[in-house]
Formats: C-alpha cells, structure tokens, sequence
C-alpha cells in the first residue's frame, strides 16, 4: 500500500478514534504529501514520499531541540510525540555499520583521498542508502571519520 493511502487510511481510524494528536500529525503529513504531488503534477511513488516524511521528521527534530534550548520542555515533548508518530511511515533507519559500509565503498568508487573529495563521497554513498531512512549527518560524520577529517 502507498504511504499516501496509508497515511489516509490511519488518518481515518484516529478521527474516529478521537485521537487529536495522531489526526493532526496524518493531516499536516497528508497535506504535505499532497503539496508535493500537486507541485510534481503526478503521484508520488515511495520514495518521494520518504522523502517528503523525512523533511517532516527533521522539522520535528530541530524544533524540539530549539524549544528545549528555550525552556519550553512542554513544546518539545509534543515536537517528540509528533516526531514518533512520523517515523512509523518511514522506512528502517540505516545503521551505523550500514553507514559506514556505504561510505567505504563511496570512497572505493570515487578514489577520494582527502577531505577536498567529501561532496563525491557523499552523494556515492547517500545514493547506495536511497531506499533507507539515512541521516545526512550521520553520514557526513562518517565520510569526515574515514577521510581523516
């Protein structure tokens, strides 16, 4: 099933439900999925909607963090319940040895010697983990680790 019909689906069951937090997550996230179509002119395949997902995730992750830094723990720990709720439509996270496996075949690829090459390394390595929920930070900290950065 699509991540949009999905989406609608348990959109659905929360309303009825009466689950306020989980109906106002699935509309931002269906109306941020349906944006991204209107805008693409076509339907979305997963990946897209991924993609779509992980810019959500991160929205809910620096906010959390900003409101925390500001003194407003009640804020961030509903930026964390939404948070939560988000990364059940994405796909498993990719892991530190996933990482760091995708990063030293990005490195074998591109022959990169330095950190002059971390660009080329990481777009060879972000593309090996398309398909998984990746962390560009992680990833990065990876590809700096390994280029002796």
């Amino acid at each position: 099933m699509a991540t949009v019909e999905q989406i609608t689906k348990d959109l659905t069951a929360a309303m009825k439900s009466k689950d306020a937090l989980r109906t106002g997550v699935l509309r931002m996230a269906k109306a941020a999925l349906m944006n991204r179509e209107i805008d693409k002119q076509a339907p979305l395949d997963d990946a897209e909607s991924a993609k779509v997902l992980q810019t959500l995730v991160k929205q809910r992750e620096d906010s959390a963090e900003q409101f925390r830094k500001g003194g407003r723990p009640e804020l961030a720990d509903k930026e964390q319940a939404e948070l939560a709720i988000l990364k059940t439509y994405l796909p498993r996270e990719a892991g530190e040895a996933e990482i760091a496996a995708a990063v030293e075949k990005a490195v074998a690829e591109t022959g990169a010697a330095s950190l002059k090459d971390m660009g080329r390394v990481m777009k060879v390595a972000l593309a090996a983990l398309s398909g998984q929920s990746v962390d560009g930070k992680k990833v990065n900290e990876a590809v700096k680790k390994r280029l002796g950065g």
